[in-house]
C-alpha cells in the first residue's frame, strides 16, 4: 500500500496533471458558453428566421418523449467545439511554419587532419603527435 501511495504522489506532483486538469476545467467552461450560445442565440435566431423551433421538438412514443429538439442542439454544440478546436489546431501550426528555426551558430573547428598520416590533430599543432612529421600551414 505504501508503494502505490508513493506512485501516487509522484503522478500528482508531475506538471502534466495540472496542466491536465486546468484544460478539463476551461473546456467545461467553454462547454458551457457553447451551450448557451446555441440554446439562447442560435436556436432562437433559426426559429424566428425560419418560422420554426426545433428545441421544442419532440416525439413521444408509449407517452416516453423523445427530445429530437435537445440533440440537434447537441449536435450543433459539438460541431462548434470541434470547429474552435480544428482552428486552434491550423492557427498552431501555421505559426509552427512561419516561425523561424533558431540560427545555429557554427563554432570554429578545433582539430585538423595531418596532411601525412591522415590522423585528427589539434588545430594549432605544428608537429604531427603520431607520425611526428612537422606541419607547415
Amino acid at each position: 500500500m505504501k508503494s502505490f501511495m508513493k506512485e501516487f504522489k509522484e503522478f500528482i506532483s508531475r506538471g502534466n496533471v495540472m496542466d491536465m486538469a486546468v484544460g478539463i476545467i476551461i473546456g467545461g467552461a467553454f462547454s458551457a458558453i457553447v451551450t448557451s450560445l446555441v440554446e439562447d442565440i442560435i436556436t432562437p435566431l433559426i426559429g424566428a428566421i425560419g418560422g420554426f423551433d426545433f428545441s421544442n421538438w419532440a416525439i413521444t412514443i408509449n407517452n416516453s418523449p423523445i427530445l429530437i429538439g435537445n440533440f440537434i442542439n447537441a449536435v450543433i454544440d459539438f460541431l462548434i467545439i470541434a470547429f474552435v478546436l480544428f482552428s486552434v489546431m491550423a492557427m498552431n501550426k501555421a505559426a509552427a511554419v512561419v516561425k523561424k528555426p533558431e540560427e545555429v551558430k557554427e563554432e570554429a573547428p578545433t582539430t585538423k587532419i595531418c596532411p601525412y598520416c591522415k590522423s585528427e590533430i589539434a588545430i594549432d599543432a605544428t608537429r604531427c603527435p603520431h607520425c611526428t612529421s612537422e606541419l607547415k600551414d
